[in-house]
């Protein structure tokens, strides 16, 4: 076994100077590089539109100025140690001066636009633990594109509220409208509220 071993590198030899009779060193192929790929990024998947809409809640404010010259909104709910504010906003959209005095009347309405009939809107904060205290009813006017705010109280509870029915002052028509964020209210708990006062420019 050895002989024959030795009897091929005789051979392997020998076919090696016939090609090669010089002895120059044979050059060692580049392996070439395989071409390289591109991949791009997926394209992040874009969410589904909600496939339940909305509810109609009747008389909901609607998207332009109404009639009545004013539109509502808030702002975003605060809360800690069980005591829950927001800010309820009116803004005079429409071409007349617009006067308001005295406290906002607030309901508030599930999500199928069933109206809490056990909370109770009040006009000031003593009824809300912790709440802080009511400057006070002011004459106010509002010049068009001007704005009031005032502040809505309450304590924590498991209810949830989905849409408000605001009464700026007695004698005003109500405005229904969905706020920022929704309420935890209490089915038989009191909603504490401050009198208007101009919003700061």
């Amino acid at each position: 076994m050895l002989a024959l071993a030795v009897s091929g590198c005789g051979i392997s030899a020998e076919l090696d100077r016939e090609r090669n009779p010089e002895r120059r060193p044979t050059p060692t192929p580049t392996p070439t590089p395989a071409p390289s790929r591109t991949y791009d990024a997926p394209a992040p998947a874009v969410p589904a539109a909600s496939a339940t809409p909305s509810p109609s809640v009747p008389g909901l404010q609607a998207d332009d100025c109404p009639a009545s010259g004013v539109r509502m909104t808030t702002g975003r709910v605060d809360g800690a140690m069980g005591l829950r504010s927001m800010i309820l906003i009116l803004m005079n959209c429409g071409t007349r001066p617009y006067r308001l005095e005295g406290h906002p009347a607030v309901g508030v309405l599930d999500g199928t636009g069933r109206l809490f009939p056990d909370v109770r809107s009040a006009e000031g904060t003593d009824g809300v633990p912790m709440a802080p205290a009511d400057p006070g009813p002011a004459p106010l006017t509002l010049a068009p594109g001007g704005s009031a705010w005032a502040g809505l109280y309450w304590r924590m509870g498991n209810k949830r509220g989905e849409y408000l029915r605001v009464t700026p002052e007695k004698g005003r028509d109500a405005v229904t409208f969905r706020p920022l964020e929704y309420l935890d209210v209490d089915e038989h708990g009191t909603l504490g509220t401050t009198a208007w006062q101009p919003a700061e420019r």
